[in-house]
């Protein structure tokens, strides 16, 4: 992977840019829109952490993780991990998706965490290939109808 690859805050110089970043247009199905990650950034800002994917000073991606969310609210299972996660139309195959996850796992055992959740849609075109091969397991849970997926990070 380039050395120029980095995850990058969200400011008002590349807001704009952030906002115009989409994924293929066959995957809009599977994933929010930027703009809809940052809105929910917005309103839960104490849990929300989104960064632009950058491989120098070109946006390719956006991800959005979490920190020691009560996963079930019954205040035992906290935990962090990949909230969402876009990489750009024409970009993919790169390593920026890799590359995000590693750069979020990085940053959860800098915060002393172990283990990196996220969730993904079971469809056939769906990212879980993609997870699978990063080496996340499913949990045998779902959310929202999403696959939960773990990656312990030892």
């Amino acid at each position: 992977m380039p050395d120029s690859l980095h995850l990058q805050e969200l400011t008002p110089d590349n807001f704009d840019a952030a906002v115009d970043l989409k994924v293929r247009p066959d995957q809009e199905h599977l994933v929010s829109p930027v703009v809809k990650s940052i809105a929910e950034a917005y309103v839960h800002p104490g849990v929300a952490w989104p960064r632009l994917v950058c491989d120098g000073d070109e946006i390719v991606g956006f991800l959005m993780a979490f920190f020691d969310i009560d996963w079930t609210g019954e205040g035992v299972d906290f935990r962090s991990g990949l909230w969402r996660l876009n990489i750009a139309d024409g970009k993919q195959g790169r390593g920026y998706g890799r590359f995000a996850v590693e750069a979020l796992a990085a940053e959860i055992r800098r915060r002393g965490g172990t283990r990196l959740t996220t969730t993904w849609h079971a469809e056939a075109d769906g990212p879980g290939d993609f997870y699978l091969g990063l080496g996340f397991r499913p949990t045998g849970e779902t959310s929202g109808g999403q696959t939960v997926g773990a990656l312990e990070l030892a």
